[in-house]
């Protein structure tokens, strides 16, 4: 049940709810790829250039944290700094943000926890670098981002380069079909793989331009039909690494994961950070031109389902 929340639970700044007041298309961003999924200070450099790239192409950001306790809709500077060099920001999903926010601790939001703040904010745009799905071995474990269920029940558009490689691009395409959840292919007939252009996965459904995803927005919850939507924004040629180069390196990370005993919500920043290290930093060069790159589309995308 959505019950109205507390005049004070949410802090949205005052540009972002000038922005949502005036009908000024907004950008939802996540926080933790800064805390958890790049090393600093390349995280905060690449979150600052992002929200520029936003207001470049005519919209407003929207990062999203919680900080001291308090969910926080657009992020300052400072605030931005803190995310990335701060050594006890937790990791934070849907479950955990009744903890953190209990405790008056700094969260970096998940991709399920942003779209959550986002939606109760009233931003249906949002972009991040890659998603959360089934993970490797998960008919054993169990072991399915939360990023999935959230999609299944949260009215926000999700602009990313595909399910992060790590995963089980396959079973987590098979899950957003049960889940209901449309999933678009930017300009492409194959769904993307993150670092890659390819998956060996064929896209769901295609479009084209900015206006179509908008339009499948407006149809989709019009005809009441309540969840997400995946635009798979596949990284630009010159950037990616191509399948075959880093399946290699993903199964030695995996394999260095299971080494350790590392699983659950400390797999993904392991892996992640093991990639970089295999791959010399290419990895992490791929990461940030791919997220420059959804943020332009993302932002393409809400001027046109703004100007709906």
């Amino acid at each position: 049940m959505t019950r109205p929340l507390p005049a004070d639970m949410l802090r949205v700044t005052d540009e972002v709810a000038a922005a949502l007041a005036d009908g000024t298309p907004v950008v939802a961003l996540e926080s933790t790829i800064i805390s958890h999924g790049m090393p600093y200070p390349q995280n905060v450099a690449m979150a600052v250039e992002v929200e520029g790239i936003i207001r470049e192409h005519g919209a407003v950001p929207a990062t999203i944290a919680v900080l001291d306790g308090c969910p926080k809709i657009g992020l300052s500077p400072d605030d931005l700094e803190l995310l990335a060099s701060h050594g006890d920001v937790a990791k934070v999903s849907v479950r955990d943000l009744p903890f953190v926010v209990a405790r008056g601790a700094h969260g970096a939001t998940t991709v399920a926890a942003t779209m959550r703040l986002a939606a109760l904010a009233g931003i249906r745009t949002f972009v991040t670098g890659g998603l959360g799905g089934v993970h490797r071995g998960a008919q054993q474990t169990f072991d399915v981002s939360a990023d999935l269920t959230e999609l299944g029940t949260t009215d926000v558009a999700v602009i990313c380069a595909g399910v992060k490689s790590i995963l089980d691009i396959g079973l987590t395409l098979e899950t957003l079909e049960t889940l209901g959840v449309p999933v678009l292919a930017f300009g492409s007939d194959e769904f993307p793989s993150f670092y890659s252009r390819s998956s060996g996965h064929a896209a769901p459904m295609r479009v084209d331009t900015a206006a179509e995803v908008a339009g499948v927005m407006r149809a989709k919850w019009d005809l009441g039909i309540d969840g997400g939507i995946v635009i798979a924004n596949p990284i630009p040629a010159e950037d990616e690494i191509p399948a075959d180069e880093i399946g290699v390196i993903i199964d030695q990370a995996l394999a260095d994961m299971d080494s350790l005993g590392i699983h659950g919500k400390d797999a993904t920043p392991y892996l992640l950070g093991r990639i970089v290290e295999i791959t010399g930093g290419a990895s992490l060069t791929a990461n940030i031109a791919l997220v420059r790159h959804n943020a332009r589309l993302g932002a393409a995308v809400a001027r046109e389902y703004a100007a709906l």
